[in-house]
């Protein structure tokens, strides 16, 4: 082999057959869930059907949340100027940072940290909890995934938490987020409740995904509310628009039951 070759452990693809993780992609079609070869891709086996379930739970709560975050406002921008699909999609994900999005890499990180201490002093998850953001407060830090600019009560984080239990991956990662919540109430003498990012974070801790792509999956589930977002502004609004960020007035179907 050259001194350019290189490895990986993903995806094999030879004439008339391609495999992931060792899976033969046509075995897999009709087999599995979307959310499952998600999984498979990412960590490199098999999840059970329940795993996928709440994976594709997770996609759903965050599939969309309006026409003023700024990676939609983002998306509509670059769709007014005339821009291609991809373009317009692609700066609404440019636009998922640190303060949009970025609270589940964030949150997996604090409940981790907290995890670790809880094992290091052989403590509980109040303790550690209370540990750790007091030392937080101290350096002027943030806790990423509680409290939320429009709900004082995410609707979200109770369904997904739910779910998890039914399916049994209610773990100790989301112990840890509820007792942080209750400690930012002592500490800060409000209530921040956990949001959805927050509540994501802590089921991928607990399905034990690295925090390093925790924003991945908010990215993966906001792609296809950016695409209606693009459709939407080229099919409905005039070109080169400006595009107030408040503005706006919802006009689609009422509420609707399953």
């Amino acid at each position: 082999m050259s001194d350019l070759s290189w490895k990986t452990s993903i995806t094999k693809v030879e004439p008339n057959k391609i495999s992931v993780r060792g899976y033969p992609v046509d075995e897999l079609i009709g087999r599995i869930s979307f959310s499952q070869a998600i999984y498979l891709v990412l960590k490199g086996e098999m999840p059970s059907p329940e795993v996928g379930k709440l994976i594709d739970a997770i996609f759903v709560s965050s599939i969309d949340h309006g026409a003023s975050p700024p990676s939609v406002l983002a998306a509509r921008t670059v769709a007014s100027t005339g821009s291609e699909l991809n373009s317009s999609v692609a700066a609404g994900i440019l636009a998922i940072s640190r303060f949009h999005g970025g609270a589940i890499e964030e949150g997996m990180k604090l409940f981790k940290k907290i995890a670790g201490r809880m094992e290091e002093n052989s403590i509980g998850e109040y303790e550690a909890a209370q540990e750790v953001l007091l030392e937080m407060k101290k350096k002027k830090k943030r806790a990423s995934g509680f409290g939320h600019r429009l709900h004082t009560r995410d609707p979200r984080t109770a369904r997904l938490f739910n779910l998890a239990e039914e399916l049994g991956f209610l773990g100790k990662h989301v112990k840890i987020a509820r007792a942080v919540e209750k400690v930012l109430d002592e500490i800060l003498g409000k209530t921040l409740p956990i949001n959805v990012d927050g509540a994501i974070a802590a089921l991928l801790c607990d399905l034990d995904f690295p925090p390093e792509i925790g924003n991945a999956f908010f990215m993966i589930a906001r792609i296809s509310g950016l695409v209606a977002h693009v459709q939407e502004e080229k099919s409905r609004m005039r070109p080169m628009r400006k595009i107030h960020p408040q503005d706006f007035e919802y006009d689609g179907p009422e509420e609707r039951k399953l």
